[in-house]
C-alpha cells in the first residue's frame, strides 16, 4: 500500500516474479467511470472505491481459497479500506511503502500515459491514515533493497 507514485507496481511486480507468485495491481480492478473520473483529475469519493475494494477483495479471497500466494498492490489509503482488503487477520500481510510528498511527486511527475497526476497526490495524502499495523518501508531505498527486505519477510 501507499500513495501514487510509491513504487508499488514496480516493487510488487518484480517481488511477485521473484517468488513465483501471482501479482495484481489494484488499478486493473477500477471500474471504467473510475479511471474516467481520475482521468478528468476528480478525486474518488467512497461511493466510487466500494466496488474497486469488494472487487480486489474477492480477487484475494480467490488466491487464498485456491492456495496460491499473491502479490496485490493497492493505495489502501484508509483503515477502513484495508479493512475490506485484509480480510482475517494473519491471512494477508501488509506493506506500507512510505515516501516524502516531493519524492512521491517527482515520480508522479514522470509518468506516461497513468492517469494519476501530479495533482492529485494533495488529495491522497490528506487521506493517508498512516496503518500501525503495517511493515513500513522507506522508498528513498533503491527498488532491490526494498525487494531483499520484503524476501525476507516472506521467508519468516
Amino acid at each position: 500500500m501507499g500513495a501514487a507514485g510509491s513504487g508499488k507496481t514496480t516493487i510488487g511486480r518484480q517481488l511477485a516474479a521473484g517468488l513465483g507468485w501471482n501479482f495484481a495491481d489494484a488499478d486493473e480492478f477500477h471500474p471504467p467511470a473510475n479511471v474516467a473520473k481520475m482521468s478528468a483529475f476528480i478525486p474518488l469519493d467512497d461511493t466510487d472505491r466500494a466496488p474497486w475494494l469488494a472487487a480486489i477483495r474477492a480477487y484475494i479471497e480467490r488466491q487464498l481459497a485456491e492456495g496460491r500466494n499473491a502479490v496485490v498492490t493497492c493505495s489502501a489509503l484508509k483503515e477502513r479500506y484495508r479493512a475490506v482488503l485484509l480480510g482475517v487477520p494473519g491471512q494477508v500481510r501488509l506493506v506500507y511503502l512510505k515516501g516524502t510528498a516531493e519524492v512521491l511527486r517527482s515520480r508522479i511527475s514522470r509518468r506516461e500515459g497513468h492517469f494519476m497526476k501530479p495533482a492529485m497526490l494533495d488529495s491522497q495524502l490528506a487521506a493517508l491514515e498512516e496503518p500501525a499495523d503495517a511493515l513500513v518501508i522507506d522508498i528513498a531505498q533503491p527498488p532491490e533493497q526494498i525487494i531483499a527486505i520484503l524476501r525476507r519477510m516472506v521467508s519468516s
